[in-house]
């Protein structure tokens, strides 16, 4: 039945992005099309700069794939933003307040385009004002699974932490792996890497996000049309090589763990001990006493995370 949907999906996607691209062309020869141009740096008076780079996947076992694709993002300052731009993410001020911080919210994404949506991920940067000072504090993950549109967000410190993987990312991946998050503050550059350490396979998977500033005088349609809509090729395309290449299929963990959320909460809490321990995650669960003190403690806390279940006609 999935095979049905995903090839529903397609076709129905592909129909609108067609009509909603002819319809587009139509208004683009109008005089009545604005522009953006963005320079850097970016600044709180700016609404949105436009980023230009690439995303790398690197697959090290059971065996090894890696490729490389071109991608366009937006940087939003939330605090100008129109409101109602982005119905289905946070405002600055959820962000600020789920966040516990005070200074302003930039969130990167990929804007839709001609009717689609296919963010596989997206970040807020959340910065605290200390006296004349904005420094990047912390950051909420937006991560979105293909094809069934499911979205898990959570918190996590940009200099690098450690998430138990919370969603079915990849129908290639299980869900026994942590992941590593490291960002930098964006500026004239950017830069994202996660990579997954699993108990089995080791660190076996990396994923970067490298892009640069850039000035565009079109106007943000033009600049990003049918951006999503390559990303969900490329999704695809590689997940077919995968699969050709004999990669274990892994069925969506809803299927046969209905639980595997408050699993996922759960791992993160240990791992939480673990770190403040000073242990790694196989070894720290020896120290009996000190671990479940931890465990107790209010020092071990749910880490924000919240889901979005599968979108129709997944749902």
């Amino acid at each position: 039945m999935e095979a049905v949907y995903l090839l529903f999906s397609i076709v129905y996607n592909s129909l609108i992005s067609s009509i909603l691209s002819l319809l587009l062309l139509f208004r683009s020869v109008l005089p009545a099309s604005s522009a953006v141009s963005s320079s850097p740096p970016l600044n709180e008076e700016e609404e949105v700069a436009l980023y230009e780079g690439s995303v790398w996947h690197e697959r090290r076992r059971p065996v090894h794939h890696s490729f490389r694709y071109s991608v366009r993002y937006a940087l939003i300052n939330l605090d100008r933003a129109k409101p109602n731009t982005l119905l289905t993410h946070f405002s600055a001020d959820q962000a600020r307040h789920i966040t516990a911080t005070t200074g302003p919210v930039f969130f990167l994404t990929i804007p839709s385009s001609v009717g689609y949506e296919q963010n596989p991920l997206s970040v807020y940067y959340c910065y605290d004002v200390e006296g004349s000072i904005q420094r990047l504090k912390k950051c909420i993950a937006e991560v979105t699974n293909t094809p069934w549109g499911e979205r898990v967000s959570f918190v996590f410190n940009p200099d690098s932490d450690f998430v138990p993987k919370p969603l079915h990312v990849s129908p290639f991946m299980d869900m026994l792996g942590n992941w590593k998050m490291k960002v930098t503050a964006p500026g004239e550059h950017l830069f994202l890497a996660i990579s997954v350490e699993h108990p089995e396979l080791g660190d076996y998977f990396t994923a970067t996000l490298t892009a640069k500033r850039v000035s565009s005088t079109s106007s943000v349609t033009i600049f990003f049309w049918l951006m999503p809509q390559k990303v969900a090729v490329w999704i695809y395309w590689q997940a077919l090589k995968l699969w050709w290449k004999n990669v274990s299929f892994i069925q969506h963990p809803r299927y046969f763990n209905p639980k595997y959320r408050e699993e996922a909460s759960m791992r993160d809490r240990k791992l939480q001990c673990c770190q403040a321990l000073g242990q790694g995650e196989d070894s720290c669960a020896q120290l009996e006493s000190s671990y479940s003190a931890c465990l107790d403690s209010t020092t071990s806390r749910d880490r924000w995370c919240v889901w979005r279940d599968a979108q129709w006609p997944w749902s």
